[in-house]
């Protein structure tokens, strides 16, 4: 088979691999606070994560040059078997996590694929250990602590508003042309109305007497909604462009051959999450869903707001945090705010060990790829 075709096979069979363990770390606050089931939850999220890795072209170049050539030093010449047994590496890894459950991290998984390939590829001084250091390894080994914080930080907000807001809406009335909210008891509060549409304008009622508004309604339910879209298109920003990169790997400057070639390889890496997402994404999203700890609205909430800004943030600088360590570790924040014992272990201990066991697991795959690869050719 022609290099360049396997090449982009592989990296289709790591972005398929990248949606069925990342597609859950959005979603599974939905199903753990009751909002929906886990088949609308999946949709949700890979809707949201295929828009995130369409978008990553635009705001995530920072990225692609650190995987592609900032972790290389520069004229080095770079196998063609490397970006195959980086791919191969990775990828086997995250499948047999996903079958197993465990949410693990493509971050770690390509890195310690970049090292072991590289090693086994050269002599160890072509790596730059320093930007691996520096780019990688301290936002990775960071990035569990500041989730642990921020989900300190949001939680007691988001409490404190749920407790107010418990069983109100933010609605639109058309018929009055009024933005309101009401409250539980039905009272109407108006926040803004207008008169400019030329049209008579009805009275906004001072209580609702209906099951539900008229209208477009804004609930609890609706922000949790939003926050989890929010947090599965952060995903999505965050892993294409890593995934893509692997297509440049070892080039000067990181160079796309042509814009066209651009959009074509991003467009195929988040569909291919997208199928990913849906097919595979039920398992792991089951494990964060019901075996970290229990959830309400606030809580959920509380993660996917931890998991979307510090994941936003950290893509467009170009340091590759792990979407799944935020993620579990804001969960398991929230679990440590309502009591130690409210949080079963036994699930903690096993993803810890999946994140300690990715980079020299997937290190170890690429290596041996790699010398499969180079005997054959």
């Amino acid at each position: 088979m022609d290099i360049q075709l396997s090449l982009f096979v592989l990296l289709l069979a790591l972005a398929f691999a990248n949606g069925t363990n990342d597609v859950s770390k959005g979603i599974a606050t939905l199903v753990g606070s009751g909002i929906t089931n886990y088949q609308t939850a999946i949709v949700w999220g890979t809707v949201w994560t295929v828009l995130g890795a369409c978008a990553s072209g635009l705001v995530a170049s920072a990225m692609v040059k650190t995987f592609s050539s900032g972790l290389i030093a520069p004229g080095t010449a770079t196998p063609p078997a490397l970006a195959l047994a980086v791919l191969t590496g990775a990828m086997i890894w995250v499948l047999i996590a996903t079958r197993t459950g465990l949410p693990v991290s493509t971050t770690h998984a390509l890195t310690g694929a970049i090292v072991g390939g590289g090693l086994a590829a050269f002599t160890g001084d072509e790596l730059i250990w320093s930007a691996i250091a520096k780019k990688i390894a301290l936002p990775l080994f960071l990035s569990p602590p500041l989730a642990l914080a921020l989900s300190f930080l949001f939680h007691p907000a988001l409490r404190m508003a749920a407790a107010r807001w418990d069983g109100a809406c933010l609605c639109w009335l058309p018929a009055s042309r009024a933005l309101v909210t009401i409250d539980a008891k039905g009272m109407i509060r108006t926040l803004f109305q207008t008169t400019r549409l030329g049209q008579p304008v009805v009275a906004v009622p001072s209580q609702s007497d209906l099951p539900g508004p008229r209208g477009i309604t804004i609930s609890w339910d609706s922000i949790h909604w939003i926050s989890s879209g929010l947090a599965s298109f952060a995903s999505g920003v965050k892993d294409a462009p890593k995934i893509a990169a692997m297509v440049l790997l070892g080039s000067v400057g990181a160079g796309w051959p042509s814009a066209q070639f651009q959009v074509g390889t991003f467009v195929a890496v988040a569909l291919a999450m997208g199928v990913g997402s849906y097919l595979g994404g039920l398992r792991v999203t089951e494990v964060l869903a019901e075996k970290v700890t229990t959830m309400d609205h606030a809580e959920g909430l509380s993660a996917n707001l931890t998991t979307s800004s510090l994941v936003l943030v950290s893509a467009t600088m170009g340091l590759p945090v792990s979407s799944t360590h935020v993620s579990s570790s804001a969960i398991i924040g929230i679990g440590l705010l309502k009591g130690v014992a409210t949080i079963r272990w036994r699930t903690v201990r096993d993803m810890v060990l999946a994140w300690i066991v990715t980079l020299p697991t997937a290190a170890i795959l690429a290596w041996l790829a790699y010398l499969l690869l180079a005997k054959a050719a």
